[in-house]
C-alpha cells in the first residue's frame, strides 16, 4: 500500500482540521520509521507569555505520531479503530521561531497495529514526540497513548 504523503495530510487539514491549518501546523515528511511536523510561532498561535500556546504544540505533536498510527492502520487489509486515550507533556523552554516535532516510533506503531489483529481486546501503546527549536534545543516532549482494535466483521 502507498504511504501517506504530506500533501494529502495538509490538504485534509485545510478542510477538516482548520484550527491546526490556520495555526500553521504542517506535516513535512513521513516514512515507515518517523514523521516530522513543523509549526512556526506567530501571532495566531501565541500565548500571553510570548511563546507558542501549549495546545498548538500538542496539535503538532499529536499529528506527528497519529500519522504513523494511521499509516500502519492503512497498511492492513482490515477495519481497525484507533483512539488517543492518554497524553503526557513536558514543556522545557519557550517555543519561539520554527518548532519541529519528530516521532521516530513508526515501527512501534506498526507492531502495535499488527498485534491488535491477533487480540480481541485491542492493544495500547505509547509513542514519544520531541519538539525542538531552530537551534536544536528541546522545547517540549510528548507521550501519547494510543488504543487500536480490530473491528469484528458482522
Amino acid at each position: 500500500m502507498k504511504l501517506i504523503t504530506p500533501f494529502q495530510v495538509n490538504s485534509f487539514m485545510l478542510l477538516n482540521l482548520p484550527a491546526a491549518f490556520i495555526c500553521g501546523v504542517r506535516l513535512k515528511a513521513i516514512d515507515e520509521h518517523k514523521a516530522r511536523v513543523t509549526v512556526r510561532y506567530r501571532w495566531i498561535n501565541q500565548n500571553p507569555f510570548r511563546s507558542m500556546f501549549w495546545a498548538v504544540q500538542g496539535m503538532a505533536a499529536e499529528l506527528a505520531c497519529g500519522m504513523l498510527v494511521m499509516q500502519a492502520v492503512r497498511q492492513q487489509n482490515r477495519s481497525i479503530s484507533m483512539l488517543l486515550v492518554g497524553t503526557q507533556a513536558t514543556f522545557v523552554k519557550k517555543a519561539r521561531g520554527r518548532i519541529e516535532f519528530v516521532c521516530q516510533d513508526g515501527l512501534r506503531a506498526k507492531s502495535g497495529v499488527e498485534e491488535c489483529l491477533e487480540k480481541t481486546d485491542g492493544v495500547q501503546f505509547d509513542l514519544r514526540v520531541i519538539g525542538r527549536d531552530e537551534h536544536g534545543d528541546i522545547v517540549s516532549e510528548f507521550t501519547f497513548n494510543w488504543s487500536v482494535k480490530a473491528r469484528v466483521k458482522p
